[in-house]
């Protein structure tokens, strides 16, 4: 899919040098204290086909990749449907406000259209102020839902 200069593809097993330093710019951002071995592990999920989660480049005119997100479809019983979740999204810092994360939403907008899916979640954290004002531009504001995480 194609937003002006910004085209959004599946990964492909030869994407692994573009899409590691987006997915490292993510942890880095979210504080993540993640090694090679987990960058192995994720990069084997998305390019297993049979996984759940799947992994989607955004790329600029000149050929690089500049954005990513990871999603997968999962169950909503209130609706006996499925959704979409996002799980990542990042874009390289140097082109944020040049449209790779309108263009990495209406890729998503699209999919859960093509799927049947009447929503996308996803969750931020509190300190992500230009991630939150941009999915106030698409969604209005945040859900009313609060998350708890049970460590173990």
């Amino acid at each position: 899919m194609s937003n002006g200069d910004i085209t959004v593809k599946p990964i492909t097993a030869e994407d692994k040098d573009a899409w590691r330093p987006l997915f490292r710019g993510y942890a880095v951002f979210y504080k993540a204290d993640i090694n090679s071995g987990i960058e192995d592990e994720v990069w084997r999920w998305l390019t297993e086909p049979a996984h759940v989660l799947e992994g989607y480049l955004a790329w600029n005119a000149e050929g690089s990749a500049v954005g990513l997100i990871h999603i997968r479809e999962c169950p909503r019983p209130l609706s006996g449907k499925m959704m979409g979740f996002l799980d990542d999204m990042f874009v390289d810092p140097r082109q944020r406000g040049a449209g790779v994360a309108d263009a990495l939403f209406e890729f998503m907008r699209q999919t859960a259209e093509d799927r049947g899916w009447p929503v996308f979640r996803w969750l931020t954290q509190h300190y992500n102020y230009r991630g939150r004002a941009f999915y106030d531009k698409y969604t209005g504001s945040s859900s009313d839902f609060i998350m708890y995480q049970w460590k173990f």
